[in-house]
Formats: structure tokens, sequence, C-alpha cells
């Protein structure tokens, strides 16, 4: 926070507090008088309603004729409460656990999602949360969940996903900001869950099936033609965000039609097909200069059917043999 706004926001907050502090006239002395007069008239009996006892989290804002004494909150310990003149307000300064029920939020991507939080926080001004708000926990509570609706509308389902640490972050930078005249600390804001619909769910797993269909047909390649593939079929997780993928496939928050998915998912499969062809064409040409490579690769695969359990019978013929028979064919 600025420190000039920081000190501009204390001076006012002071500035509420001292309007209420003024003296309490003539009359008020008077009044305060006969009071002491009859505390010391009904002694001791009276002393039993005048001690309060505060205990070490709380503190005792007390009012004398409607204005703050002292200019600060009392306690922990005793505290002389006056008949007729005083009245006393405590404020409990330990850590609250503000729970913000679910939120429909649209995000910047025109996604309806479900969010819900926690916000901790605590009192760390007595005076100012008595005298500055009315009721502090409810007004907490409802600024909390317009900030979370306001920050996260700015957001795309992406950036919520990915970012939650950093979107909790700055809510609690502006909590913390717009209580800070209310006497409250905002300690940690954090997001516990966010809900998408479930047809949207459906879309996020076909989008994703279709990616893997697409790295799957081309990862078979990848000993042979590591070079032709495109960077992002390496690292599924960045494969939605990838630059070089874009033309094939783009973020689903923008495509979230079920025309426009279907769309997506047959492009997708589109370009793993073709991905696999250059593989393939790639394999065949390194495969043509080396005859012992077509061999191996031959070997290879009876090695990977052997492993499976499965009921195939397999007959092994030599390559050579399957070369004569080619000649003779093309000689006939």
């Amino acid at each position: 926070m600025d420190p000039q706004r920081e000190t501009h926001e204390k001076n006012n907050t002071e500035h509420l507090i001292a309007d209420r502090r003024e003296g309490i006239g003539v009359c008020g002395w008077i009044l305060v008088s006969l009071s002491f007069l009859l505390v010391l008239i009904t002694f001791p009996i009276s002393i039993w309603a005048c001690i309060k006892i505060i205990r070490e989290y709380e503190r005792a804002v007390v009012f004398r004729l409607g204005r703050i004494v002292s200019k600060k909150a009392k306690g922990p310990g005793l505290v002389l409460i006056l008949p007729c003149t005083d009245t006393f307000v405590k404020v409990d300064l330990r850590t609250v656990t503000c729970n913000i029920p679910p939120q429909e939020i649209l995000t910047k991507d025109a996604v309806t999602t479900q969010v819900d939080g926690v916000v901790y926080y605590r009192i760390h001004s007595a005076v100012s949360a008595v005298a500055n708000v009315t009721d502090v926990h409810p007004a907490t509570l409802l600024l909390a969940q317009t900030t979370l609706r306001n920050v996260l509308g700015t957001q795309s389902l992406a950036q919520l996903l990915a970012g939650r640490e950093e979107i909790a972050h700055s809510i609690q930078v502006i909590l913390d900001s717009a209580t800070e005249q209310w006497g409250i600390k905002v300690a940690r804001v954090e997001i516990k869950d966010v809900r998408i619909p479930v047809a949207m769910q459906r879309a996020m797993a076909a989008e994703a099936e279709a990616a893997r269909e697409a790295r799957a047909k081309v990862r078979p390649m990848a000993m042979s033609t590591p070079t032709l593939l495109c960077p992002c079929l390496s690292h599924p997780n960045t494969f939605l965000f990838s630059p070089h993928c874009k033309g094939a496939f783009s973020h689903y928050g923008q495509h979230h039609s079920a025309i426009s998915i279907s769309l997506t998912l047959q492009v997708v499969a589109a370009e793993g097909e073709m991905n696999a062809s250059k593989a393939l064409k790639q394999a065949s040409m390194v495969l043509a200069e080396s005859p012992a490579g077509l061999q191996l690769r031959y070997l290879q695969t009876l090695t990977t059917l052997a492993t499976e359990n499965n009921s195939t019978i397999v007959f092994p013929l030599p390559i050579d043999m399957l070369e004569i028979l080619g000649q003779k064919n093309r000689g006939g």
C-alpha cells in the first residue's frame, strides 16, 4: 500500500473519531460527579456493578455520555464503569474466519462459474471497529463477496484455474485497503472451490481426449523423427495454449458452443493425422537408406507383439524373402 495513502486514511479515521471526543460540557461533568457520588454512597455493593473483567483477547470501548473515554480502548484486566453515565462494548481481537458462500460469476470469456472462498481477518483497532461501522463482521462479509465477484469477473476461466494464489492475493490487498478505516486487518484470502457447469466439464474432457488422441498418433513416430513433431505435443499441459497450435486449437472459453467444440475436435484430429503422415514419410526415407534398419524395426515389432497377452499368431518371414518375391513380381 502507498505510505501517503495509508497516512491519509489513518488521518481520516482519527478525524472521524476525534469528532466524537469533544468535551462533555458542564452538565456532563455534573452528571459524572453525581454518578461517582452514587457509587460512594452505595459502596461496597455498587463495586460489583462498576467493575468489569476484560479478557486478554478482548478490549472494551467505554462510552461516557455517548463519547469515547480516553481516546482508546480499555483492557485487558479490570475496567471501571460508572452507573447511569457509562456504557461499554466488548471487541474480540482474535482472528475471525469468514466463509464466503458460493458466488455466481460470469468470467471474462463468458463462462458461468460458482466460486466460494474464505477470508481470515482480525480487528486491530477496537475504537475504529465500534465507532466507524455499524456491525463490522457482516460489513466485511458483504465487502468480501462483492470484491470476489468484481475481481473474478475480470479473469478468464483459464486464469482463474491456473492463478488462484495471485487472484487471492489481489483480493486480500483490495479488502485490506477498504477495511482499514474499520480497524480491520485482512490476514489471508483463499479460494476454496471453482465449480463449472457439467456441460462445460464434458466439453473440456472431450477437448483433452482429442488432444491425447492427436499426441498418440504422433508419439509412435517420435523415435524415428523427433525433429518433425510439434513442440507442444511433448508437453501435454501446454497443448491448449501453445502458439504452435493456435491454428488447430484455441482456448475453449472462446469456443464454448457445441458447434465450435465439434469443429475444434475435428481440427485437432486432422492435425494429428497430418503430423503422423509427415513422421511416416520421414521414417520411410530414413529406412530406405538403411535396409538393416528396416530389419531391426521388424524384429522390434515382433517383440512388441510377443509381450502382449493376445491370441495373435505371428509367422516371421525374412525380409530378404519378401524382397525376392517383390523382384519376381516386378520382373513378371
